[in-house]
């Protein structure tokens, strides 16, 4: 195998043996080059707090970005009235603990094979004034050509937009897939669902923007009902709520 499907294999098989499996499905991977002019553009359409991939890794070369599609139950879990299901709190808890195991584990395997890499925390990244991160995971993922956003700001991706995703920066050059993702937001294509606006408890989303501040006030209280779960400042209504939370193969 090359470089590229060790890559690929090492984190499906991180997924797919895991000791919370079956909470989530089968991973995909994307690949982008760290020279990629939108990386610059975050810097304007993000703010100027986001960083660029050299900013972390001076001799980056390659981004390696990847998605943990939750699992068919999951999703269903959380489709149930205004509060956040239990098994969603979970399975965000134990997903964020999975993409950090797997971007370490990835980082100590490509450092024995001289290939310098360094990553990002899976989620608690942001600013606490601003709630802005200095590295958006789903950008990283849309540039890898993995997905596009939806009205819901999530990426929609192969296997739909709910899970999480994780990034590790390389130094090696890897093969980029050019191939533009497809576009599945219904509203994008045509105005014609309002699904994940409708959903939302907090009427933090609209079709003219976010309001990040309303939607974390959801989470914290959220995060206050499962506290005995861990750090579990989660929602996911308008990801549920989405045609495309799960494709339907």
């Amino acid at each position: 195998m090359n470089i590229k499907e060790e890559i690929i294999s090492f984190i499906e098989n991180a997924v797919l043996e895991s000791k919370s499996k079956e909470l989530f499905r089968k991973p995909i991977v994307g690949f982008s080059s760290a020279n990629n002019p939108l990386y610059e553009e975050l810097k304007e359409i993000v703010g100027a707090e986001h960083l660029h991939p050299k900013d972390i890794l001076p001799n980056a070369k390659t981004v390696v970005s990847f998605f943990v599609p939750f699992s068919e139950s999951v999703v269903k879990s959380n489709r149930k009235g205004q509060s956040v299901s239990r098994e969603w709190g979970i399975s965000y808890v134990e997903t964020n603990s999975l993409i950090n195991r797997i971007s370490v584990n990835l980082v100590d395997y490509l450092d024995s094979k001289n290939i310098i890499s360094a990553t990002i925390k899976a989620t608690h990244n942001y600013d606490e004034k601003t709630l802005k991160s200095a590295w958006s995971h789903r950008s990283a993922a849309v540039i890898a050509n993995m997905g596009k956003f939806g009205l819901n700001r999530m990426v929609i991706t192969s296997e739909g937009c709910a899970g999480r995703f994780g990034t590790v920066i390389i130094s090696e050059e890897v093969p980029i897939n050019n191939e533009e993702a497809m576009e599945y937001c219904i509203y994008n294509k045509n105005e014609g669902c309002l699904k994940c606006i409708k959903s939302c408890p907090q009427n933090a989303l609209n079709i003219n923007g976010f309001d990040r501040f309303k939607c974390n006030e959801q989470l914290l209280k959220n995060a206050e009902e499962l506290s005995d779960i861990g750090l579990c400042d989660v929602c996911g209504k308008c990801v549920v709520s989405c045609p495309f939370a799960i494709m339907q193969k």
